[in-house]
């Protein structure tokens, strides 16, 4: 059985093309998608958004009582301004999509990539930038529009892409946290319900002939979870959710192993999770900390509890790590996968 191997998202190389090339030589028969690595101001995955929210006229800085110098967050709706008077342009997702594929082709010609293997996008969803940036009062009014806003960019990049080269992965962090509920805040009415609506809405945005994919994520603040899982039973239950909200095929789910985690009770919930047939699971318990050995333990507790599984890290591998790190990430992705 081929061990497949999933790239989330970010990866700590200077180029697109470095990312292709690498992981075309180093992954290329376990690979069903790549990502470009989300290279420059992407590396830092939604804070590049925050001068796209600061530039809006319809938003504005809530000065923040003893705060020095220049602000550029929490954001509110500008005096006068009312949602259906705000409105978002460009977010510069699908810009970036359409550049970085040209390179995808480029790879692919010259051979660095296989032939099959699909160009993954990677995009957040709009509660993971508006819940860190825009204050708690009027967040929930610019959600929406915000939402708006990406479903557009989904639809450009679907439009510039060719479907069956296209794979589109929603980045699901702040709704993996409050479904968790152990991280302090407000509580959250009829959460289940929204999220429903949520996910259903996102899933929806995709065309059927585009692979839909979700990562799962507890956050990586400088290569650290911002709440460590307890075990997977939560990444399940939403997991479960999600796929019976989809209203269609989802490619693929993935959930994040911590680097100490070898043991059965973290692994079991998997037996719980509702997969339907063609739904790839991607287990993040690769890390090059522990390097091969390590990930492999981990893969031999997981094969107790499932066994058609691939693997993958916790999150992107870009922040708070330089390229080596990423070498040995993808080195030890290949060695695991073998």
């Amino acid at each position: 059985m081929t061990r497949y191997v999933h790239l989330v998202g970010s990866v700590a190389l200077d180029t697109a093309q470095d990312v292709f090339a690498t992981a075309g030589k180093l992954l290329g028969p376990y690979l069903k998608r790549v990502p470009d690595g989300e290279p420059g101001g992407r590396r830092l995955w939604i804070s590049w958004q925050v001068p796209v929210l600061r530039a809006n006229p319809g938003l504005q800085v809530v000065a923040r009582p003893g705060a020095e110098g220049y602000s550029l967050v929490p954001l509110r709706l500008a005096d006068g301004v009312t949602p259906e008077q705000l409105h978002f342009g460009e977010l510069g997702y699908s810009r970036e999509a359409r550049a970085s594929y040209l390179d995808f082709l480029d790879a692919r010609k010259h051979g660095d990539l296989p032939p099959d293997v699909r160009f993954q996008v990677s995009l957040p969803t709009p509660l993971a930038v508006i819940n860190p940036f825009c204050t708690p009062e009027d967040g929930p009014k610019i959600l929406p529009v915000y939402e708006q806003a990406m479903l557009r960019e989904v639809e450009r990049i679907c439009e510039a892409i060719p479907h069956a080269d296209l794979a589109i992965q929603w980045d699901v962090c702040i709704e993996m946290l409050m479904w968790d509920g152990r991280r302090p805040g407000p509580a959250v009415p009829d959460m289940e319900r929204m999220f429903r609506d949520t996910f259903g809405r996102l899933a929806e945005a995709v065309p059927a002939d585009v692979e839909l994919g979700f990562h799962l994520c507890y956050g990586d603040m400088d290569a650290k979870h911002m709440l460590e899982p307890l075990d997977l039973g939560k990444a399940v239950e939403l997991a479960n959710l999600l796929l019976e909200s989809a209203q269609r095929p989802v490619a693929w789910i993935h959930m994040p192993v911590p680097i100490d985690r070898a043991d059965d009770a973290y692994f079991q919930p998997l037996s719980g999770l509702q997969r339907p047939l063609g739904t790839e699971l991607y287990l993040g318990l690769v890390h090059a900390a522990d390097g091969v050995d390590g990930t492999r333990a981990r893969m031999a507790t997981a094969s107790k509890y499932v066994q058609d599984f691939g693997i993958a890290s916790e999150c992107g591998i870009s922040r708070g790590r330089d390229p080596s790190v990423a070498m040995e990430f993808l080195q030890v992705y290949a060695a695991a996968a073998t």
